[in-house]
């Protein structure tokens, strides 16, 4: 029979787990309307939720009357935990026991993987030891958490005693076990041999594979170069009227097209097709590459019609193949035609996709288009990520026979400033500036507006005054900012008055 009753989890486990909150604050409302706040908000706000919102949720709850129930606490802790904020949960989960609110096999489930996550598995057996005293059946996914923290830690051999002992005990759930175990340790720890002793272990005792287990042992064999025995276990599954999926096939196929075999690999997508198992995305972008990797361009670009015909969008990895193999035979044209086709399809460009057509254009000697795509690739709005790429790409421009000019300089300015980059924006700037090229009233407009965004007054009034000398002035972007800063008191007036001032004929809102 199971117990209710509320055993307090480890001390010295939740000692260790800052910060802590207070459970009682002031009441704002009345009891039912906290009710319905924190119900609305469970069902709908707990998607990427902060930290600060966690903490005022978690406060209403406990001030609500009636108390809410545990299962509403641990969804809460559910969705705090899908965001990797583990010591909060884990601080939450102390103060939900301290107001009386005794755990469940759900929240100390998730206890037990936010210990596994902050590598503290001596904290994690404590609660699973708290779990087995309150007459709860642990489930396969608590002793998979365990397993994996345990492999995290890098004590793989621990991991397979534990596999093992759960196995004596609890042989319907073996199957998930052991897969799951071969899966996430042993084929990714390259103990491929180890995997297979697992395997013929697993027959040993009456534990029949599925298409799961098959496919983790063929994708390790793969991943470590040998396609040969991944090729004989697809075999091995057929002949045992296991049914390959997508991903079976997807990690052979790709083994095959590494190894130069594309006609194997071409074998063995007509086979999928054939068994009436759909390629996908992955599939067709991998057949493309060893198209393209044997020059054969036609034929790559007719799978590509071919998996939108089938409803298989392309992705920007499809298209910077495809792309790449244009350009390596100097078909910079056709390259730029396929990504211009790209963008109608609302695929977004990646920094590999711009440095393959960029490099392509410099090698056939068209510089002036290829400073051309590097300025679009910048001034689009690209995520920091592809900003970094950006720089890269930046610095090695010279070196490909392509002179930045302001424009050039100016957005890659930009991308910086966005990114929050502002130390290298403005080492660009002199660097500009050392290379004999005078900024404009973009490239200053942009600099000070990121100074002021970011609260750098002094910068930005160097700025200003550097620009004013350059005569120049602020644009209406820049006013307009100044303006919104002092009427919430940012700024004073003062400010305004040395942003204005006299400028002289080169005033101009163009990047040119």
């Amino acid at each position: 029979m199971i117990r209710r009753t509320c055993i307090p989890l480890h001390r010295k486990a939740f000692a260790l787990v800052q910060p802590r909150f207070s459970g009682t604050g002031t009441s704002i409302g009345s009891s039912s309307d906290r009710n319905f706040s924190y119900k609305e908000k469970l069902r709908s706000g707990l998607v990427d939720i902060k930290k600060d919102d966690a903490v005022a949720l978690f406060q209403s709850m406990i001030q609500s009357r009636p108390l809410p129930t545990v299962v509403d606490f641990s969804r809460l802790f559910s969705g705090i935990a899908r965001t990797k904020q583990y010591d909060l949960v884990l601080s939450l989960c102390k103060q939900m026991e301290s107001n009386g609110i005794a755990h469940d096999l759900y929240t100390l489930s998730i206890v037990i993987n936010c210990f596994c996550r902050r590598r503290k598995l001596g904290f994690a057996f404590s609660v699973f030891g708290k779990m087995l005293k309150l007459g709860y059946e642990p489930t396969t996914v608590t002793f998979s958490t365990l397993i994996n923290g345990l492999c995290l830690e890098g004590r793989v051999s621990e991991a397979v005693e534990l596999v093992d002992r759960i196995d004596r005990m609890m042989s319907t759930r073996s199957i998930y076990l052991w897969s799951g175990f071969e899966q996430n340790v042993l084929c990714k720890d390259e103990s491929l041999d180890d995997a297979l002793s697992l395997f013929s272990e697993m027959e040993t005792k009456g534990i029949k594979a599925n298409v799961f287990t098959y496919t983790s042992l063929i994708g390790g064999f793969c991943n470590a170069g040998r396609w040969d025995d991944g090729a004989q276990l697809l075999r091995d599954m057929i002949t045992r009227d296991i049914t390959p999926d997508v991903v079976t096939f997807n990690a052979l196929i790709d083994s095959f097209v590494k190894e130069g075999k594309l006609t194997e690999a071409q074998e063995l997508y007509n086979e999928m097709i054939t068994r009436g198992i759909d390629p996908n995305t992955i599939t067709y972008t991998t057949l493309i590459y060893g198209l393209c990797m044997e020059n054969r361009l036609d034929e790559a670009n007719q799978m590509m019609d071919l998996m939108v015909s089938k409803g298989c969008d392309p992705n920007s990895v499809t298209y910077s193949i495809l792309i790449n193999g244009y350009c390596k035979n100097k078909l910079v044209d056709e390259g730029m035609r396929l990504f211009r086709k790209m963008s109608v399809r609302g695929v977004v460009a990646d920094t590999v996709t711009y440095s393959t057509l960029i490099q392509g254009f410099c090698q056939t000697g068209k510089p002036k288009v290829a400073k051309e795509l590097f300025q679009e690739m910048v001034s689009i709005g690209v995520p920091p990520s592809v900003v970094d790429g950006a720089w890269d790409l930046f610095c090695s421009l010279p070196s490909k026979g392509v002179k930045p000019n302001v424009k050039t300089f100016t957005v890659m300015i930009s991308g910086l400033c966005k990114k929050g980059s502002l130390p290298e924006a403005n080492i660009l700037l002199r660097k500009m500036e050392e290379d004999g090229i005078v900024p404009n009233v973009c490239t200053y407009n942009t600099l000070i507006r990121a100074h002021l965004s970011g609260g750098d007054i002094s910068n930005s009034v160097e700025l200003i005054e550097e620009m004013k000398r350059c005569g120049f002035s602020a644009d209406a972007s820049t006013i307009k900012m100044v303006m919104d800063m002092l009427s919430d008191g940012r700024l004073d007036k003062s400010f305004l008055d040395m942003l204005s001032g006299p400028f002289g004929d080169k005033s101009s809102s163009s990047l040119d």
